[in-house]
């Protein structure tokens, strides 16, 4: 299974900036998914064209099952993920953005200012996460068990999870019976 992660910041597609959030994805996924997958990552600008140019080429060339976004989401000019995002998804599942922003609620007020979201282009189940790598393991704590029942019911494939998954140091949440594998 492919998973990608797009990292969508002028700064950091200019090498100006370190991309701290890919790798913090990257680092929360090595410990909550156990079966075969391959990560591949991707810098680009902010921007509608880059960024819609770049989900295309994972989801219908490289096959990507999952694909993680991260930047873009507030409410800035160059702030343009969810649009890029929702010009190639079929399928709109608003209720990974409500649920990331309650829980981003519970570290920042400025949580409401974000505009993420996530869709189904395919067999691809595309995800918005915060541009902050502080807020990448809540983020990703908030809304993983209802990832892979997504990916199964998108025909995607079967992604294999750690009974407690979660990044080091945090109190990862147990993951609920129904996704357990049998």
């Amino acid at each position: 299974m492919k998973i990608a992660i797009v990292t969508a910041s002028d700064r950091a597609s200019r090498g100006e900036y370190e991309d701290l959030s890919g790798p913090a994805i990257a680092g929360w996924l090595a410990t909550a998914v156990t079966s075969e997958h391959e990560i591949l990552r991707r810098i680009v600008p902010d921007g509608i064209e880059s960024v819609r140019e770049t989900l295309i080429d994972l989801c219908d060339r490289e096959g990507a099952a999952l694909v993680f976004t991260t930047g873009g989401t507030g409410p800035s000019p160059r702030d343009l993920t969810p649009e890029a995002m929702v010009g190639v998804i079929e399928k709109e599942l608003p209720g990974f953005g409500e649920l990331l922003r309650m829980i981003g609620l519970q570290q920042t007020p400025t949580a409401i200012l974000s505009r993420q979201t996530a869709g189904v282009r395919g067999r691809t189940l595309i995800v918005n996460l915060p541009g902050q790598s502080a807020a990448i393991a809540l983020s990703l704590q908030a809304v993983f068990a209802a990832i892979p029942k997504c990916l199964e019911l998108i025909g995607a494939g079967t992604m294999t999870v750690s009974d407690s998954w979660g990044a080091e140091g945090t109190a990862a949440p147990r993951l609920p019976d129904y996704l357990r594998p049998d």
